[in-house]
């Protein structure tokens, strides 16, 4: 709600916007109004001013009513078509169904039944999907078919928060706007890639949501592969959302898993411990949890990219909740130079050369590189050249939701993964968790510490180890 309400702010948002909320508590248009207005006030990134507040609230609406109620969903048609009439909304609607996976298919086909799907002539209908868009490959399929059933392809929008943000389309801008990065932005020159997302909350009472889900599935199947494709596609012929899809889609199918999952892959659970100076319970003690739980709340895989570009680059994966610090960051770190002109003593505290993108909440990026340390003898030590964008731009950047809810209303879909990325995804996926699910436990790692020394093992049998964020 901030982030329309942003909008609105910032006059991105025609006059005829509309909103209507649909629930089962028993709300009046007002009682919806005051909610609404209490987020904004807390949490709009801008001003708030009273007109444009009044202007949004003219649209408001609320229907009550649960998801199978067709009495409900005659209300909400009966709603919209009255809106459209006094709002002028052009017949234009988008469907933004926050609501939980096993109520998608009575949704949907109520969608369809009370004809709110139902495009007229020069109007649109689009649907906004949030994650998780399944829990394996079959359920995804599954999905995808209930609602392809109503909505065409190009009308359904499937959200991803972190495609929204900033640092993430700088990914792009950097490779391909500069000349100086794509020359060595392949298997010749970088030794391997690490995309961290690291929380340092717990599952905060979402014990049902959670527990079953998962970090991989959480976490890796959508946001952090989708990091991966962005990092390691060919340059698309333009940026228009099917040229960007046809390379994403690309790089998911050229993934390859490693041989031995065992080796290879990690999970792990949050024990007692302590986070930011508090006592932090273990996942299994989590009020809604049983005891013997399997769900991991950390996960690190290996994952190989079969082609030209990438061919034995390393690409790893790591998530997890209560770790040491919140951090989204990739880290492209390259091959050691042969150092032949010096001898050992001048490069014993140089490390490999890297380029670190912070994706959020520090966002910029940052490059290692070796420099020599004043004096008289030849020392070579690491040194960081850092850009943030703070520090380089006045304009704040928009927040993740406003660009994308933006971007539904415009029809552009460049920042929204297709049916065929979420598929793949999957596809990478289901063997990894079909793995774990036959063999063992996770590991444990104390609450407040970067996961499990399994993981710290994983790298360190090729020689390498995770970068400390």
């Amino acid at each position: 709600m901030p982030a329309v309400y942003d909008l609105a702010n910032r006059g991105l948002l025609p006059p005829g916007f509309s909103l209507v909320g649909f629930a089962r508590r028993e709300w009046a248009n007002e009682d919806f109004a005051a909610e609404v207005h209490d987020a904004v006030k807390a949490h709009a990134r801008t001003q708030f001013r009273e007109e444009v507040w009044q202007q949004l609230i003219q649209g408001m609406r609320f229907v009550q009513g649960t998801f199978d109620d067709d009495d409900a969903f005659e209300r909400l048609r009966s709603t919209i078509e009255e809106l459209d009439k006094a709002q002028g909304t052009g017949g234009n609607f988008a469907f933004y169904l926050s609501v939980p996976p096993r109520s998608f298919p009575v949704v949907i086909q109520q969608l369809k039944k009370h004809g709110l799907a139902d495009q007229s002539s020069g109007s649109w209908r689009r649907a906004v999907i949030e994650k998780p868009f399944g829990h394996d490959l079959e359920s995804a399929k599954e999905l995808n078919a209930i609602v392809h059933e109503v909505f065409a392809p190009d009308q359904v929008f499937r959200i991803d928060h972190y495609l929204g943000k900033e640092t993430v389309q700088n990914i792009l801008a950097l490779r391909f706007a500069n000349t100086m990065f794509e020359p060595i932005w392949n298997r010749s020159f970088v030794d391997h890639i690490q995309i961290t997302m690291a929380e340092d909350i717990g599952i905060g009472g979402r014990a049902g949501y959670y527990d079953g889900i998962g970090a991989a599935r959480d976490v890796i199947q959508n946001h952090l592969l989708q990091l991966m494709a962005l990092m390691a596609m060919e340059e698309p012929a333009s940026f228009d959302a099917d040229a960007l899809a046809a390379e994403k889609t690309k790089v998911l199918g050229a993934v390859r898993l490693p041989k031995d999952l065992g080796r290879d892959t990690v999970r792990g659970q949050y024990a007692e411990g302590w986070q930011g100076g508090e006592k932090a319970v273990g996942y299994l003690q989590e009020e809604g949890i049983d005891p013997r739980s399997k769900t991991d709340t950390y996960a690190a895989i290996k994952l190989s990219v079969d082609n030209r570009r990438w061919a034995g680059v390393p690409f790893y994966l790591r998530t997890g909740k209560r770790l040491g610090r919140r951090v989204t960051e990739i880290a492209v770190v390259f091959q050691r130079a042969p150092h032949s002109p010096f001898d050992t003593t001048a490069t014993e505290e140089l490390g490999q050369n890297a380029i670190v993108i912070r994706v959020q909440p520090d966002e910029g990026v940052t490059v290692r590189f070796g420099s020599k340390v004043p004096g008289t003898s030849m020392e070579i030590r690491d040194v960081s050249m850092d850009f943030a964008y703070g520090e380089s731009f006045t304009e704040s950047s928009p927040e993740a939701y406003e660009r994308l809810i933006l971007d539904v209303l415009l029809g552009d879909s460049n920042l929204f993964p297709r049916t065929e990325e979420v598929e793949l995804s999957w596809e990478i996926l289901d063997p990894i968790e079909e793995y774990w699910d036959t063999h063992g436990r996770p590991a444990q790692y104390p609450s407040g510490t970067w996961g499990p020394v399994e993981a710290d093992e994983m790298l360190a049998r090729e020689g390498r180890s995770w970068r400390r964020p």
